[in-house]
């Protein structure tokens, strides 16, 4: 149950913060005269949430008949955060940074008669009366961040007829109490495959779900400068989690990591969106009275939804840049080659990938997803069904979160089964045909991959030692090329070596070679090399929150992180160069030339540019000629 939300509640509640031992007995009065001030200046808590004056609960039903009526506000966010600017000179006067988190901080919005679970925001009135509702929380309460993040919904809950159709426009009358200081659940989660066969050999393996996923997930968070207000609108970075379209979510990443990267000169926006079966079932049935890659439809509605709002919040519509790493880079790359390249209007400038994940990508119709398909219908008992997909609809979330656990299990080890398809739509063709056309989304590129992509996805411990029979296993359409594979691999370390480079060249390194050649004009390459330099090793190096890096040298950290704070302002990863640890980056094309950022033995920054290996390349056209057999 939500906490009670009247007036004479919260004042209750800045007393009692404000008198604690945390603030001078003086504040609660200040407080208590910025919550007049909020009250008369017509931004009162009725102005944010349909209270009734007689009754200490929100209403429920229809708007109250007793109580006041919604005021509509006037104030905007960019004046709200002159208001925040005046305030921080008051808690800056108490000396006083934060309090503990046992003190709360709510976020509301608008309260009606909700026909979906509490929500957040889903307009621009109701994200303007959530922020104005947040700053009436630091005042009370005396919070002050570095960064501000509001949780916001962008898209209904995608349950029941919704499953596996477009991401829809929330309702208008959305009601939500969502604690500002937590993240959203996490969407349906599965496990990497784990069979030592072909990718649908053990489909009936069992495996147990993650805890606490839910469909209402279509969450995305935005994170604006704590104590600055932009004189112009900043630009916007949009972050896309990876995790093999299967894992992830907005709550493993800090935000703040990034604003203080970029030297609060960047509005950062964090999403979610559907994984697993949830997000990627294809199929003829699915294509017919559904959508296909509901889950990139999601990101794609995301971006929709920045362009409509994130002026609202001081960021610029027209300076967006995308990043993501392994599934999220691999979900870059779908949004440039989206449409064949044409999305109207254009939803990014420029695009980052780190570590670009291209596993196979069949038509929607390919033996493989009518097979997934077939193997969903058939565990959720709807083979008798009229029509499967709307028996799929009725199925209870959590069976289906056990069967999208259970089948991804099943997949061959280190690989994925839910991912991305041909949809004719907006995927209309493999990634790799739309950027041999050269018609893509965006302006600019920088890449950078890890120099041991495919370790953590092979199995250390039994592997596959003859290694065509791994690359046929790992691609089962490959038939008789995948010994001229081995042969192109068979001067390379030891067999499982050999295994490592074909599943790390073949999904992660060669597709971003692929992808910089589609932008020979704006297109940058580096390559993280800090031992041991396997597949998402450089995510703690942006997302320092996430622990310590293995190099923690702080001259290291500062000219790698600038780079891409760089790209996301400028456009340009040279910007804002470290030139006493980083040389000029040049432009990929310009002698195919990559940003190695390693250390030294004796544990120095080691940043120097190199040429592509020309037997690397050599590999990488072989897997962009099979293509059609890969699925990429």
């Amino acid at each position: 149950m939500p906490p009670k939300r009247t007036r004479e509640h919260l004042s209750r509640q800045v007393n009692e913060a404000t008198s604690s031992a945390f603030a001078p007995e003086f504040l609660a009065k200040r407080s208590q005269n910025h919550l007049d001030e909020l009250e008369r200046s017509n931004y009162s808590l009725s102005a944010s949430v349909n209270v009734d004056e007689h009754d200490d609960e929100p209403t429920t039903g229809k708007y109250s008949t007793k109580g006041p009526t919604k005021k509509k506000s006037t104030m905007n966010v960019r004046s709200a955060l002159l208001y925040r600017k005046n305030l921080s000179a008051l808690i800056e006067e108490s000396g006083i940074a934060s309090l503990p988190p046992s003190v709360p901080t709510y976020l509301t919005a608008v309260a009606s008669p909700p026909k979906y679970p509490p929500r957040l925001i889903c307009s621009d009135e109701q994200a303007i009366d959530a922020h104005l509702l947040m700053l009436y929380e630091v005042s009370k309460f005396l919070v002050l961040r570095a960064n501000l993040s509001i949780p916001s919904v962008y898209a209904a809950p995608p349950t029941g007829d919704l499953r596996w159709r477009a991401p829809q426009t929330p309702a208008d009358n959305s009601s939500v109490v969502q604690l500002a200081n937590t993240q959203p659940l996490p969407c349906f989660q599965a496990p990497t495959g784990e069979a030592s066969t072909n990718p649908l050999g053990a489909l009936s393996k069992r495996a147990s779900a993650p805890g606490s996923p839910t469909e209402d997930c279509l969450f995305l968070n935005v994170y604006f400068p704590g104590d600055t207000i932009p004189v112009e609108p900043l630009p916007t970075l949009v972050w896309i989690h990876g995790g093999g379209y299967i894992m992830g979510g907005a709550d493993t990443f800090t935000g703040s990591d990034l604003m203080r990267e970029a030297n609060n000169e960047i509005l950062l926006v964090i999403i979610q969106y559907r994984l697993g079966l949830f997000g990627f079932l294809a199929g003829s049935e699915v294509k017919e009275d559904g959508d296909l890659n509901a889950g990139l439809l999601d990101q794609d509605f995301a971006l929709r939804w920045v362009q409509t709002h994130i002026l609202q919040f001081g960021g610029d519509p027209s300076k967006v840049t995308i990043w993501g790493e392994s599934a999220g880079a691999g979900s870059v790359l779908q949004h440039i080659v989206a449409q064949d390249g044409r999305t109207s209007p254009q939803l990014f400038r420029g695009a980052i990938t780190s570590s670009t994940f291209l596993p196979s990508q069949y038509m929607f119709n390919d033996s493989v997803p009518e097979l997934l398909y077939s193997e969903v219908v058939s565990q959720a008992q709807c083979t008798t069904a009229n029509d499967s997909l709307a028996c799929l609809r009725t199925v209870d979330a959590g069976t289906l979160g056990t069967i999208n656990s259970d089948i991804n299990a099943g997949g061959f080890f280190g690989t994925f089964l839910f991912v991305p398809v041909v949809d004719g739509t907006f995927i209309t063709k493999r990634p790799t045909e739309v950027l041999k056309q050269g018609t893509v989304n965006g302006k600019a590129l920088l890449s950078i991959t890890n120099a041991n992509e495919g370790t953590i996805f092979v199995n250390q411990t039994a592997p596959i030692t003859n290694v065509s029979l791994y690359a046929s296993t790992l691609f089962p359409k490959l038939g008789s090329q995948a010994e001229i594979a081995a042969q192109l691999y068979a001067n390379l370390g030891t067999p499982l070596q050999q295994d490592d480079l074909v599943m790390g060249e073949s999904i992660f390194i060669c597709p971003t070679y692929y992808l910089l050649n589609s932008f020979p004009d704006s297109g940058w390459k580096g390559e993280f090399a800090v031992p041991p330099a396997t597949h998402g090793a450089d995510v703690v190096y942006y997302f320092t929150s996430q622990g310590t890096p293995g190099f923690n040298n702080t001259d290291f950290l500062a000219a790698f992180q600038a780079a891409f704070m760089s790209f996301v302002i400028s456009q340009d990863p040279n910007d804002k160069l470290s030139p006493t640890i980083t040389p000029s980056w040049n432009i990929y094309s310009q002698g195919n030339t990559e940003m190695i950022f390693n250390k030294t033995v004796d544990d120095q920054p080691d940043v120097n540019v190199n040429s592509t290996d020309n037997d690397l390349l050599e590999r990488c056209n072989f897997w962009n000629t099979v293509g059609a057999l890969t699925g990429q």
